[in-house]
């Protein structure tokens, strides 16, 4: 269960195909999309229900459900097409979907449809995600890969801040459809800077037959590493908060500090820190390690959400308690998601696409879900939100310290 295969830490490259400065701002803008995706909808949640006649609230966070659904079911097919026919031109025909998708999504004439576009819209931009964390593993591997995702996350949190924003914007001029026009063009310039630049990072001798028996052996060498199979239970768990969050944060401005005007600055503020966590994680990353830093990180996470649940349940909390203590938590998930990813795929480097594809689905599956329970117990107040942080954090530690043998917080 220990032990990976022989050849899985063979594929050890050291330097990215472009400059190194461009690369991580590429990588960056491909898994920005799934965060614009989403995030750029939360302001127009409201407008999108009374448009296609939603009448529960908690309804309208199927909108964010669907993608992520779609999100983490197609992850399953884009490793195994790209360990076969390279990054390139799968990652290419994801993206032009993504385009499509957000299309369809603009001309929905019903809730249903809406949530059908949605889904099909998720399910474009998995391939930007698995397809871009294989990327780097070709490239880069062990702390050198956890440095490049952390820098690529600096850039990447920009958009949970920018997006309700730009969301946000449009609804002051148009409707909400004109929002997924946006959402397309900029998925139309990503593929044109993607396409325009990056080479192709999989070798040709490195490319794997795409058959059901090789696929599935892949599988199993994943499953059969503690260290894949733990850590994407881990992060599963941890983005089950995390979408649980986003799913409520527009009903916890609207109906429990009553001040929907605030949603923008206060997401903004909170998301902010994870890209200070991704900052601090990239500087110290080589010198401390992955084990270290977010095992420290993940308890200070718990910690914080049980201060944070037991204010809410006292009585006392406040607007400004909510945004501080989000933001500490979320500073810490800058420090730990990062690396719990690298020490996933740290053995995968032959089979980087299809240990990407299934450590994705799993980690946005179970999030998904996780995220969707926690969100529908809204009821007026936070504290099903931070049972919730407090619940996963707890569990995302049990199975660290299960992976690890109770050897936490060791250099790698």
């Amino acid at each position: 269960m220990d032990q990976a295969t022989p050849h899985l830490s063979t594929q050890s490259a050291g330097k990215a195909p472009i400059g190194f400065v461009e690369f991580v701002a590429l990588t960056a803008a491909l898994m920005a999309l799934t965060a614009l995706g989403i995030d750029s909808m939360l302001p127009a949640l409201p407008a999108i229900g009374a448009s296609l006649a939603v009448d529960s609230a908690n309804h309208r966070q199927f909108v964010i459900t669907a993608f992520l659904i779609g999100f983490a079911c197609a992850q399953l097919a884009y490793g195994p097409l790209s360990d076969r026919y390279g990054r390139r031109p799968v990652l290419a025909i994801a993206l032009l979907a993504y385009v499509a998708t957000c299309a369809a999504a603009a001309i929905s004439g019903s809730f249903a449809l809406l949530l059908a576009a949605r889904a099909a819209m998720g399910a474009s931009a998995a391939g930007a995600r698995v397809i871009t964390v294989a990327i780097v593993r070709d490239c880069f591997n062990g702390r050198a890969m956890a440095r490049v995702m952390s820098l690529a996350m600096i850039v990447f949190m920009a958009a949970p801040i920018i997006a309700p924003a730009f969301g946000s914007a449009i609804l002051l001029v148009g409707s909400w459809r004109l929002i997924f026009w946006g959402v397309g063009g900029a998925g139309a310039a990503a593929l044109l800077w993607f396409w325009l630049r990056l080479p192709e990072t999989l070798s040709t001798e490195a490319r794997q037959p795409l058959n059901p028996g090789r696929i599935a052996a892949d599988c199993l060498l994943v499953l059969r590493d503690r260290h894949a199979v733990g850590y994407t239970l881990a992060s599963a768990a941890m983005s089950g908060a995390l979408f649980g969050f986003v799913g409520s944060i527009q009903q916890v401005m609207t109906d429990v500090f009553h001040a929907p005007h605030l949603l923008i600055p206060v997401f903004g503020s909170v998301a902010s820190t994870m890209a200070v966590g991704a900052l601090i994680n990239s500087r110290i990353v080589m010198r401390y390690g992955m084990r270290p830093i977010s095992h420290t990180a993940l308890a200070a996470m718990i910690a914080i959400a049980g201060i944070h649940l037991a204010v809410t349940l006292a009585g006392i909390e406040t607007i400004w308690s909510f945004t501080a203590l989000q933001a500490l938590m979320m500073g810490c998930f800058g420090l730990v998601g990062a690396n719990f990813s690298a020490m996933a795929m740290e053995r995968m480097g032959a089979i980087a696409g299809t240990a990407s594809s299934l450590q994705g689905f799993v980690t946005t599956f179970l999030g998904a879900v996780i995220g969707a329970v926690i969100g529908q117990q809204f009821d007026g107040t936070t504290v099903p939100l931070y049972a919730g942080f407090l619940l996963m954090g707890g569990l995302a530690m049990i199975v660290v310290a299960i992976t690890e043998r109770g050897r936490l917080f060791r250099p790698s």
